[in-house]
């Protein structure tokens, strides 16, 4: 499955870069730990706070990005404060891990997609997750 991921070349807190394999996105929700934090570990209904890169798959620009605000993000994870793609991923991970995850649309914001964000409607999307605290 990591073969057919993006290639994310940079470290737990720096911003990251995404190079694609393929024009086309794997089938299904996928999510790769590109490093494996020593911290507690992520669990549903946990606040998490996180830093995240949000790219369409091929796409260059980041279409939302915590990295390029210099803020991370906190909510509650695994109760629908987030996509689904987020909920079913980030728990069972350690704080201080680095997921790289792909997201279909049926598990990020489905066949209407985002237009204002540059997000269509049959869109996978790519997220480099950075997990700095829960609780």
């Amino acid at each position: 499955m990591a073969d057919q991921m993006p290639a994310v070349n940079a470290e737990f807190g720096d911003r990251p870069t995404i190079e694609f394999p393929a024009d086309e996105a794997p089938k299904g929700l996928k999510a790769v730990e590109l490093v494996e934090g020593d911290g507690p570990m992520v669990r549903r209904g946990d606040t998490v706070t996180v830093n995240y890169h949000g790219v369409v798959w091929g796409g260059e620009e980041p279409f939302d990005s915590s990295f390029d605000r210099h803020q991370p993000a906190s909510f509650g994870i695994g109760v629908g404060q987030v996509i689904k793609g987020w909920d079913q991923t980030v728990p069972g991970h350690n704080v201080g891990s680095r997921l790289v995850v792909s997201i279909p649309p049926e598990y990020g914001y489905g066949s209407r997609g985002v237009p204002q964000a540059g997000i269509a409607g049959d869109d996978t999307l790519v997220f480099v997750i950075d997990i700095i605290s829960t609780r």
